[in-house]
């Protein structure tokens, strides 16, 4: 066990759907925010209770693509405020130890689409998100993103605030990505993202939404390029469970098929071969539930 693990949480939109929450898309996630925003606490409670050191706020689908560009002008600062908000109280409620609120800052343009990424119009949606979630939060996670552009307009975004940044890549994981070299959807190559991230000074480099198989050759990619560049950023995953069947064009339909072997230690067999990589922020994305973080906690801080 690394003295410094520390336990991320897990997927969001079915534990929602476990609790009784009604998620349908475009609104997906974001729903709950509008209808059952308890519902959204209580999951942050329970992966707390399971062991999550650290909890990312609901804020992943409150973007036009989901919700819609006059619902985002209109509701977008209170729901994305109230997301900063229940994260922060189920933080804090926690006893006996710190837990760490990360800021979601999704893809603006949707989930798996690098052709999609508007340069001239990223930080106009970007900033509403980092002005309601800066007065809740203790980290921003940039996550899922598919091409570096993405990142660099994140930095840009929170520069000003002076909060640690983690930015985490989503994976080409297509049939045939294992074996290659680790590459994000965009095709540029993991390594190039490590040595941005070095140069950027990010505090963490993380992989998530993508397949387990994937991820230790991005783990061993980027420790190796900052061995190199003496510099010592954190690295960490959070993998999904989709099934084969999922793509590009279903990564933001619905409710995808989850692969059953990844169920209970199944994950954890991934996790402990990522921290002998170099992982030290472990956790789950879609499909990744409160039992299997209680395992990882369990495990890898025993």
């Amino acid at each position: 066990m690394h003295p410094e693990m520390m336990i991320l949480d897990g997927g969001m939109s079915r534990e929602l759907m476990r609790l009784g929450a009604r998620l349908v898309q475009p609104e997906w996630s974001a729903l709950a925010l509008m209808e059952s925003p308890q519902i959204v606490r209580q999951v942050h409670a329970e992966f707390i209770a399971a062991g999550a050191d650290a909890i990312t706020t609901n804020s992943y689908a409150l973007v036009p693509f989901h919700i819609g560009e006059d619902r985002f002008r209109a509701d977008g600062a209170s729901l994305i405020a109230l997301s900063g908000q229940l994260a922060r109280e189920a933080a804090d409620a926690a006893e006996g130890r710190k837990v760490l609120v990360c800021g979601s800052l999704p893809p603006i343009f949707g989930s798996y689409e690098p052709q999609n990424f508007n340069p001239a119009r990223v930080q106009d949606y970007l900033q509403v998100l980092v002005e309601n979630l800066e007065p809740h939060v203790d980290v921003w996670l940039a996550e899922t993103l598919s091409l570096i552009a993405e990142a660099e307009a994140v930095t840009k975004a929170v520069k000003a605030n002076g909060k640690p940044v983690w930015v985490s890549f989503t994976l080409d994981d297509k049939p045939g990505a294992t074996g290659a070299e680790p590459a994000l959807r965009s095709g540029e190559t993991v390594a190039e993202a490590a040595r941005w991230a070095a140069a950027n000074g990010i505090q963490a480099l993380l992989f998530n939404c993508s397949k387990p198989e994937v991820m230790e050759p991005a783990i061993r990619t980027a420790a190796s390029i900052f061995s190199n560049l003496d510099v010592s950023p954190r690295i960490g995953v959070y993998a999904n469970a989709f099934d084969e069947e999922t793509d590009e064009k279903k990564a933001n339909d619905g409710l995808s098929g989850m692969r059953a072997e990844l169920d209970g230690d199944g994950y954890l067999g991934f996790a402990r071969n990522w921290t002998e990589a170099g992982a030290t922020l472990v956790g789950g994305c879609c499909g990744i539930g409160v039992e299997q973080i209680g395992l990882l906690a369990q495990e890898l801080k025993a």
